[in-house]
């Protein structure tokens, strides 16, 4: 098991890292060049700035039983297929039970922003 963090412009990297250390968890941290990061405690990978590269490469080093923390429910929905445990940065528990019903709320909110609703 290792922990992966969608660490651009996560407040909680600090936390996370404190708690994995304590438990002796590897930690991976996934930013991209217009975010890097350093850490003494988790190997930090930077990904390149395209569009969802960061989300990409998260999904594709997570194995069943990481644990991933993001706040993206497109990611959540993926790692869930995988295997994979999801939090949010507030400590919300992404599930197969509630992951459809946030991808909806969060299409019918820009559909909203988009006055198309």
């Amino acid at each position: 098991m290792k922990i992966l963090v969608d660490a651009d412009a996560c407040p909680v990297v600090s936390i996370v890292e404190h708690m994995a250390e304590k438990y002796g968890i590897p930690v991976i941290l996934l930013c991209d060049t217009n975010h890097v990061l350093q850490s003494e405690y988790s190997e930090v990978k930077v990904i390149g700035a395209g569009a969802d590269a960061v989300d990409f490469a998260l999904v594709g080093l997570c194995q069943k039983g990481d644990l991933v923390v993001t706040q993206d429910y497109g990611v959540a929905a993926m790692i869930l297929g995988k295997g994979a445990y999801g939090i949010h940065q507030s400590g919300k528990w992404y599930t197969d039970e509630n992951i459809d019903r946030m991808l909806m709320e969060r299409l019918v909110r820009k559909l909203y922003e988009k006055s198309i609703l």
